[in-house]
């Protein structure tokens, strides 16, 4: 098994040298402490082990991340959050769940990947063309009822007891926009 993936899947099992020497160092010094001057120091020279190794796994451990907003600095960075990737996966559910939930949240983001797509690859505007985007996203007439997610001109719906978009409705959205 590689090395990167051993340390992976074994976690802290990894680490079982590296472990024990720093087990072995404080043992022995504190063993030496305890010959030179008593318990005392023996015990002053553990408790300061234990400070410089809580001092050390601080500096190792990542700050907590701000909250989470549309213009946080940890976008521009290239870093990422735990709690971004259950914050995309609740906007997901919610928008599968409810059309105002899409209409705000994620009909947005699918509208600004395929703007970009299209402004990229076809020089079209999504805003300014609409119906020239919708003839290049879906060239077959059976799928005019995917645009109905993806219309900029359509306005956002108000009605909260109709049901999202369809898990396989959304499918076939990003399939198109990774073909685009």
């Amino acid at each position: 098994m590689p090395q990167g993936r051993r340390a992976a899947a074994g976690g802290w099992q990894a680490c079982k040298p590296e472990l024990a020497v720093g087990a072995i160092l404080v043992l022995v010094t504190s063993l030496a402490a305890y010959a030179y001057a008593g318990v005392g120091l023996a015990i002053l020279v553990v408790a300061g082990y234990a400070v410089a190794s809580i001092a050390f796994l601080r500096a190792l451990v990542p700050t907590a991340p701000e909250p989470l907003t549309e213009q946080s600095s940890w976008q521009g960075q290239g870093r990422s959050s735990f709690l971004g990737f259950w914050r995309k996966r609740a906007i997901l559910r919610d928008a599968t769940a409810s059309i105002v939930s899409y209409d705000v949240e994620l009909r947005p983001t699918l509208q600004h990947l395929l703007a970009a797509r299209l402004a990229e690859r076809h020089g079209v505007s999504l805003y300014a063309e609409p119906e020239a985007a919708r003839r290049i996203v879906l060239p077959a007439s059976r799928d005019d009822a995917l645009w109905f997610w993806l219309d900029p001109l359509r306005p956002a719906q108000t009605e909260q007891a109709r049901s999202g978009i369809p898990h396989r409705t959304l499918a076939a959205i990003l399939d198109r926009l990774e073909r685009l």
